[in-house]
Protein backbone atom coordinates (compact mmCIF):
# COMPACT_ATOMS: atom_id res chain seq x y z
CA UNK A 1 0.00 0.00 0.00
CA UNK A 2 1.46 3.36 -1.03
CA UNK A 3 2.09 5.96 1.63
CA UNK A 4 -0.83 8.37 2.07
CA UNK A 5 -0.31 11.76 0.40
CA UNK A 6 -0.91 13.54 3.70
CA UNK A 7 1.82 11.42 5.32
CA UNK A 8 4.24 12.36 2.54
CA UNK A 9 3.27 16.02 3.00
CA UNK A 10 3.76 15.80 6.78
CA UNK A 11 7.22 14.28 6.29
CA UNK A 12 8.22 17.19 4.07
CA UNK A 13 6.91 19.61 6.68
CA UNK A 14 8.94 17.85 9.38
CA UNK A 15 12.04 18.08 7.18
CA UNK A 16 11.52 21.82 6.77
CA UNK A 17 10.81 21.54 3.05
CA UNK A 18 7.24 22.81 3.45
CA UNK A 19 5.33 24.89 5.95
CA UNK A 20 2.20 23.35 7.47
CA UNK A 21 -1.01 24.60 5.95
CA UNK A 22 -4.50 23.23 6.79
CA UNK A 23 -5.88 24.29 3.41
CA UNK A 24 -3.23 22.28 1.57
CA UNK A 25 -3.77 19.18 3.75
CA UNK A 26 -7.49 19.34 3.00
CA UNK A 27 -6.82 19.21 -0.75
CA UNK A 28 -4.64 16.13 -0.26
CA UNK A 29 -7.65 14.20 1.09
CA UNK A 30 -9.43 14.78 -2.22
CA UNK A 31 -6.34 13.88 -4.23
CA UNK A 32 -5.69 10.73 -2.17
CA UNK A 33 -9.19 9.42 -2.87
CA UNK A 34 -8.70 10.08 -6.59
CA UNK A 35 -5.28 8.41 -6.54
CA UNK A 36 -6.71 5.24 -5.00
CA UNK A 37 -9.44 5.02 -7.64
CA UNK A 38 -6.97 5.56 -10.47
CA UNK A 39 -4.66 2.85 -9.17
CA UNK A 40 -7.58 0.42 -8.77
CA UNK A 41 -8.81 0.97 -12.33
CA UNK A 42 -7.85 -1.84 -14.74
CA UNK A 43 -4.80 -1.01 -16.84
CA UNK A 44 -5.14 -0.68 -20.60
CA UNK A 45 -4.00 -3.89 -22.38
CA UNK A 46 -1.07 -3.58 -24.76
CA UNK A 47 -1.08 -4.61 -28.40
CA UNK A 48 -4.16 -5.56 -30.42
CA UNK A 49 -6.58 -5.75 -27.47
CA UNK A 50 -5.73 -2.21 -26.44
CA UNK A 51 -7.58 -0.88 -29.49
CA UNK A 52 -10.89 -2.07 -28.05
CA UNK A 53 -10.25 -1.13 -24.44
CA UNK A 54 -12.35 1.58 -22.88
CA UNK A 55 -11.46 2.33 -19.24
CA UNK A 56 -14.22 1.95 -16.71
CA UNK A 57 -14.98 4.87 -14.44
CA UNK A 58 -15.53 3.83 -10.81
CA UNK A 59 -18.68 5.22 -9.25
CA UNK A 60 -18.20 8.77 -8.05
CA UNK A 61 -14.83 9.15 -9.74
CA UNK A 62 -14.24 12.74 -10.78
CA UNK A 63 -11.17 14.74 -11.67
CA UNK A 64 -10.24 17.91 -9.80
CA UNK A 65 -10.26 21.61 -10.67
CA UNK A 66 -8.11 23.27 -8.00
CA UNK A 67 -8.21 27.04 -8.00
CA UNK A 68 -6.99 29.86 -5.80
CA UNK A 69 -4.72 32.88 -5.67
CA UNK A 70 -1.14 33.10 -6.81
CA UNK A 71 1.42 31.26 -4.69
CA UNK A 72 -1.05 29.16 -2.70
CA UNK A 73 0.71 25.86 -3.41
CA UNK A 74 -1.66 24.51 -6.09
CA UNK A 75 1.08 23.31 -8.43
CA UNK A 76 3.04 21.76 -5.57
CA UNK A 77 -0.01 19.72 -4.48
CA UNK A 78 -0.75 18.58 -8.01
CA UNK A 79 2.89 17.58 -8.52
CA UNK A 80 2.85 15.59 -5.27
CA UNK A 81 -0.26 13.76 -6.47
CA UNK A 82 1.18 13.18 -9.95
CA UNK A 83 4.52 11.90 -8.68
CA UNK A 84 2.96 9.39 -6.28
CA UNK A 85 0.11 8.08 -8.44
CA UNK A 86 1.22 4.61 -9.45
CA UNK A 87 0.05 4.43 -13.05
CA UNK A 88 2.11 4.68 -16.21
CA UNK A 89 -0.33 6.36 -18.60
CA UNK A 90 -0.14 9.84 -17.12
CA UNK A 91 1.15 13.24 -18.18
CA UNK A 92 1.73 16.60 -16.52
CA UNK A 93 1.86 19.63 -18.83
CA UNK A 94 1.32 23.38 -18.74
CA UNK A 95 -2.16 24.06 -20.13
CA UNK A 96 -0.98 26.72 -22.57
CA UNK A 97 1.66 24.38 -23.97
CA UNK A 98 -0.89 21.57 -24.32
CA UNK A 99 -3.28 23.75 -26.30
CA UNK A 100 -0.46 24.81 -28.61
CA UNK A 101 0.27 21.12 -29.25
CA UNK A 102 -3.41 20.58 -30.06
CA UNK A 103 -3.48 23.52 -32.49
CA UNK A 104 -0.37 22.21 -34.27
CA UNK A 105 -1.82 18.71 -34.47
CA UNK A 106 -5.10 20.11 -35.86
CA UNK A 107 -3.19 21.97 -38.55
CA UNK A 108 -1.46 18.73 -39.60
CA UNK A 109 -4.69 16.71 -39.48
CA UNK A 110 -6.48 19.17 -41.76
CA UNK A 111 -3.79 18.66 -44.39
CA UNK A 112 -4.93 15.04 -44.74
CA UNK A 113 -8.42 16.12 -45.75
CA UNK A 114 -10.08 14.37 -42.82
CA UNK A 115 -13.66 15.49 -42.28
CA UNK A 116 -13.36 15.98 -38.51
CA UNK A 117 -9.78 17.00 -37.69
CA UNK A 118 -10.33 17.17 -33.94
CA UNK A 119 -11.28 13.51 -33.59
CA UNK A 120 -7.90 11.98 -34.59
CA UNK A 121 -6.11 14.63 -32.52
CA UNK A 122 -8.12 13.70 -29.43
CA UNK A 123 -7.64 9.99 -30.15
CA UNK A 124 -3.87 10.48 -30.19
CA UNK A 125 -4.03 12.01 -26.69
CA UNK A 126 -6.38 9.29 -25.42
CA UNK A 127 -4.08 6.56 -26.74
CA UNK A 128 -1.24 7.70 -24.47
CA UNK A 129 -2.86 8.84 -21.22
CA UNK A 130 -5.57 8.05 -18.73
CA UNK A 131 -4.55 10.91 -16.39
CA UNK A 132 -3.83 14.46 -17.56
CA UNK A 133 -2.52 17.02 -15.06
CA UNK A 134 -2.65 20.61 -16.28
CA UNK A 135 -0.82 23.49 -14.64
CA UNK A 136 -2.59 26.86 -14.84
CA UNK A 137 -5.71 26.42 -16.92
CA UNK A 138 -6.61 29.72 -18.47
CA UNK A 139 -8.25 30.60 -21.77
CA UNK A 140 -7.22 33.86 -23.43
CA UNK A 141 -7.22 32.84 -27.10
CA UNK A 142 -10.47 32.66 -29.07
CA UNK A 143 -9.05 29.79 -31.14
CA UNK A 144 -8.57 27.72 -27.98
CA UNK A 145 -11.96 28.80 -26.65
CA UNK A 146 -13.73 27.52 -29.75
CA UNK A 147 -12.26 23.98 -29.65
CA UNK A 148 -11.62 23.27 -25.98
CA UNK A 149 -15.20 22.22 -25.16
CA UNK A 150 -15.45 19.47 -27.75
CA UNK A 151 -11.86 18.35 -27.14
CA UNK A 152 -12.48 17.80 -23.45
CA UNK A 153 -15.83 16.20 -24.17
CA UNK A 154 -13.96 13.57 -26.21
CA UNK A 155 -11.32 13.13 -23.51
CA UNK A 156 -13.87 12.71 -20.72
CA UNK A 157 -16.01 10.36 -22.82
CA UNK A 158 -12.93 8.13 -23.27
CA UNK A 159 -12.35 7.99 -19.51
CA UNK A 160 -9.39 10.39 -19.31
CA UNK A 161 -9.20 11.88 -15.81
CA UNK A 162 -8.16 15.53 -15.57
CA UNK A 163 -6.60 17.33 -12.63
CA UNK A 164 -5.94 21.01 -13.23
CA UNK A 165 -4.89 24.12 -11.36
CA UNK A 166 -6.10 27.63 -12.11
CA UNK A 167 -6.00 31.09 -10.60
CA UNK A 168 -9.73 31.54 -11.17
CA UNK A 169 -12.95 29.51 -10.83
CA UNK A 170 -14.44 27.89 -13.94
CA UNK A 171 -17.10 30.61 -14.22
CA UNK A 172 -14.38 33.24 -14.72
CA UNK A 173 -12.52 31.45 -17.53
CA UNK A 174 -12.38 33.43 -20.77
CA UNK A 175 -14.16 36.27 -18.98
CA UNK A 176 -15.19 39.07 -21.36
CA UNK A 177 -13.77 37.02 -24.25
CA UNK A 178 -15.05 37.32 -27.82
CA UNK A 179 -18.13 35.13 -28.48
CA UNK A 180 -18.00 33.94 -24.87
CA UNK A 181 -21.53 32.55 -25.11
CA UNK A 182 -20.12 29.77 -27.30
CA UNK A 183 -17.67 28.93 -24.51
CA UNK A 184 -20.22 28.58 -21.71
CA UNK A 185 -20.98 24.87 -22.36
CA UNK A 186 -17.31 24.12 -21.56
CA UNK A 187 -17.75 25.74 -18.14
CA UNK A 188 -20.78 23.52 -17.54
CA UNK A 189 -18.73 20.50 -18.64
CA UNK A 190 -15.98 21.30 -16.14
CA UNK A 191 -18.47 21.73 -13.31
CA UNK A 192 -20.20 18.45 -14.19
CA UNK A 193 -17.04 16.36 -14.66
CA UNK A 194 -14.53 17.76 -12.18
CA UNK A 195 -14.75 18.47 -8.47
CA UNK A 196 -14.17 22.21 -8.15
CA UNK A 197 -12.17 23.02 -5.04
CA UNK A 198 -10.91 26.41 -3.89
CA UNK A 199 -7.72 26.15 -1.88
CA UNK A 200 -8.45 27.95 1.36
CA UNK A 201 -4.86 28.96 2.13
CA UNK A 202 -4.33 32.68 2.69
CA UNK A 203 -0.55 32.49 2.37
CA UNK A 204 1.30 33.40 -0.81
CA UNK A 205 4.28 31.08 -0.59
CA UNK A 206 6.22 32.81 -3.34
CA UNK A 207 5.93 36.10 -1.50
CA UNK A 208 6.87 34.37 1.73
CA UNK A 209 9.95 32.70 0.26
CA UNK A 210 11.13 36.01 -1.20
CA UNK A 211 10.58 37.94 2.03
CA UNK A 212 13.86 39.55 2.97
CA UNK A 213 15.57 38.37 -0.23
CA UNK A 214 17.27 40.70 -2.69
CA UNK A 215 15.39 40.75 -5.95
CA UNK A 216 17.60 43.19 -7.91
CA UNK A 217 21.24 42.28 -8.43
CA UNK A 218 23.84 44.70 -9.78
CA UNK A 219 26.30 44.03 -11.24
CA UNK A 220 25.17 40.88 -13.03
CA UNK A 221 28.30 38.93 -12.10
CA UNK A 222 29.07 35.41 -10.87
CA UNK A 223 27.89 36.27 -7.36
CA UNK A 224 24.53 37.47 -8.71
CA UNK A 225 24.19 34.30 -10.79
CA UNK A 226 24.90 32.13 -7.75
CA UNK A 227 22.37 33.99 -5.59
CA UNK A 228 19.69 33.74 -8.29
CA UNK A 229 20.47 30.05 -8.76
CA UNK A 230 19.73 29.49 -5.07
CA UNK A 231 16.49 31.48 -5.15
CA UNK A 232 15.32 29.67 -8.30
CA UNK A 233 16.14 26.27 -6.81
CA UNK A 234 14.21 27.15 -3.64
CA UNK A 235 11.17 28.37 -5.59
CA UNK A 236 10.99 25.47 -8.05
CA UNK A 237 12.48 22.60 -6.09
CA UNK A 238 15.02 22.22 -8.88
CA UNK A 239 12.34 21.45 -11.49
CA UNK A 240 11.82 23.19 -14.83
CA UNK A 241 10.48 22.66 -18.32
CA UNK A 242 10.40 24.67 -21.51
CA UNK A 243 7.30 26.73 -22.22
CA UNK A 244 6.71 28.14 -25.70
CA UNK A 245 4.15 30.92 -26.10
CA UNK A 246 2.79 31.30 -29.61
CA UNK A 247 1.65 34.83 -30.40
CA UNK A 248 0.41 35.77 -33.87
CA UNK A 249 2.62 33.18 -35.50
CA UNK A 250 5.71 34.06 -33.45
CA UNK A 251 7.19 31.95 -30.69
CA UNK A 252 8.37 33.27 -27.34
CA UNK A 253 10.63 30.66 -25.75
CA UNK A 254 10.89 30.39 -21.98
CA UNK A 255 13.62 27.74 -21.54
CA UNK A 256 13.17 27.42 -17.77
CA UNK A 257 9.57 27.44 -16.52
CA UNK A 258 7.82 25.90 -13.53
CA UNK A 259 4.49 26.51 -11.81
CA UNK A 260 3.93 30.03 -13.07
CA UNK A 261 7.59 31.06 -12.77
CA UNK A 262 10.02 31.61 -15.64
CA UNK A 263 13.75 32.33 -15.91
CA UNK A 264 15.15 33.89 -19.07
CA UNK A 265 18.07 35.98 -20.34
CA UNK A 266 17.58 39.62 -21.36
CA UNK A 267 18.73 38.94 -24.91
CA UNK A 268 16.20 36.16 -25.39
CA UNK A 269 13.36 38.57 -24.68
CA UNK A 270 14.68 41.98 -25.72
CA UNK A 271 17.32 41.05 -28.30
CA UNK A 272 14.68 39.52 -30.58
CA UNK A 273 12.02 41.37 -32.62
CA UNK A 274 9.22 40.95 -30.11
CA UNK A 275 6.48 43.47 -29.43
CA UNK A 276 3.71 44.45 -27.00
CA UNK A 277 1.51 41.42 -27.81
CA UNK A 278 4.39 39.06 -27.01
CA UNK A 279 5.13 40.74 -23.69
CA UNK A 280 1.46 40.84 -22.76
CA UNK A 281 1.24 37.09 -23.43
CA UNK A 282 4.31 36.56 -21.25
CA UNK A 283 2.90 38.67 -18.43
CA UNK A 284 -0.33 36.68 -18.63
CA UNK A 285 1.48 33.34 -18.49
CA UNK A 286 3.88 33.94 -15.59
CA UNK A 287 3.44 35.30 -12.09
CA UNK A 288 7.15 35.56 -11.38
CA UNK A 289 9.86 36.34 -13.95
CA UNK A 290 13.60 36.00 -13.38
CA UNK A 291 15.28 38.23 -15.98
CA UNK A 292 19.06 38.06 -16.11
CA UNK A 293 21.93 40.04 -17.63
CA UNK A 294 20.26 43.36 -18.43
CA UNK A 295 23.06 45.49 -19.96
CA UNK A 296 23.60 49.23 -19.88
CA UNK A 297 21.48 50.66 -22.67
CA UNK A 298 22.48 53.46 -25.03
CA UNK A 299 21.83 54.76 -28.53
CA UNK A 300 23.52 51.66 -29.93
CA UNK A 301 20.90 49.51 -28.24
CA UNK A 302 17.85 51.65 -28.98
CA UNK A 303 15.64 48.76 -30.14
CA UNK A 304 16.61 46.61 -27.16
CA UNK A 305 15.93 49.51 -24.79
CA UNK A 306 12.52 50.14 -26.36
CA UNK A 307 11.59 46.47 -25.98
CA UNK A 308 12.80 46.44 -22.39
CA UNK A 309 10.58 49.44 -21.58
CA UNK A 310 7.59 47.67 -23.18
CA UNK A 311 8.37 44.47 -21.27
CA UNK A 312 8.59 46.27 -17.92
CA UNK A 313 5.31 48.08 -18.62
CA UNK A 314 3.56 44.77 -19.35
CA UNK A 315 4.95 43.14 -16.20
CA UNK A 316 4.07 46.21 -14.13
CA UNK A 317 0.45 46.31 -15.30
CA UNK A 318 0.08 42.55 -14.67
CA UNK A 319 1.59 42.90 -11.16
CA UNK A 320 4.14 40.23 -12.07
CA UNK A 321 6.87 39.61 -9.50
CA UNK A 322 10.36 40.24 -10.95
CA UNK A 323 13.84 39.09 -9.95
CA UNK A 324 16.43 40.84 -12.07
CA UNK A 325 20.20 41.01 -12.58
CA UNK A 326 21.65 43.98 -14.44
CA UNK A 327 24.93 45.67 -15.26
CA UNK A 328 23.96 48.66 -13.10
CA UNK A 329 21.26 50.13 -10.89
CA UNK A 330 17.94 51.03 -12.60
CA UNK A 331 18.67 54.78 -12.73
CA UNK A 332 22.01 54.19 -14.47
CA UNK A 333 20.92 51.65 -17.07
CA UNK A 334 20.03 54.19 -19.78
CA UNK A 335 21.76 57.55 -19.41
CA UNK A 336 22.16 58.77 -22.98
CA UNK A 337 20.46 58.41 -26.32
CA UNK A 338 16.94 58.81 -27.64
CA UNK A 339 14.44 57.67 -25.06
CA UNK A 340 16.73 58.05 -22.04
CA UNK A 341 14.43 60.68 -20.50
CA UNK A 342 11.39 58.42 -20.86
CA UNK A 343 13.38 55.60 -19.26
CA UNK A 344 13.14 57.42 -15.93
CA UNK A 345 9.61 56.02 -15.58
CA UNK A 346 10.91 52.51 -16.28
CA UNK A 347 13.61 52.92 -13.65
CA UNK A 348 11.00 54.11 -11.16
CA UNK A 349 8.80 51.11 -11.93
CA UNK A 350 11.70 48.73 -11.51
CA UNK A 351 12.31 50.21 -8.05
CA UNK A 352 8.64 49.90 -7.13
CA UNK A 353 8.56 46.29 -8.32
CA UNK A 354 11.31 45.37 -5.84
CA UNK A 355 9.15 46.26 -2.83
CA UNK A 356 8.38 43.41 -0.44
CA UNK A 357 4.62 43.47 -1.11
CA UNK A 358 4.80 43.82 -4.90
CA UNK A 359 2.53 41.33 -6.62
CA UNK A 360 0.69 40.42 -3.39
CA UNK A 361 -3.04 40.02 -3.79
Amino acid sequence: MSQHLQAIYDTRVAEGLLRPDPGQREVLLVLEELREKLEERPAKPTGFLGRFFKPTMPDGMRGLYLWGGVGRGKSMLMDLFFQHTGITRKRRVHFHGFMQEIQTALHEARKTGVEDALKPVAEAVIKDVSLLCFDEMQITDITDAMIVGRLFDLLFEAGVVVVTTSNRPPADLYKDGLNRQLFLPFIDLLNDTLEVHEIASLTDYRQDRLAGERTYFAPADAAARKAIDEIWRDLTGGKSEELVLEVKGREVHLPSYWAGMARVDFWDLCGRPLGPADYLALAGAVKLLVLENVPRLDSGKFNEAKRFVTLVDALYEARTRVILSAEDEPERLYLEGSGSFEFERTASRLREMQSADWGAE
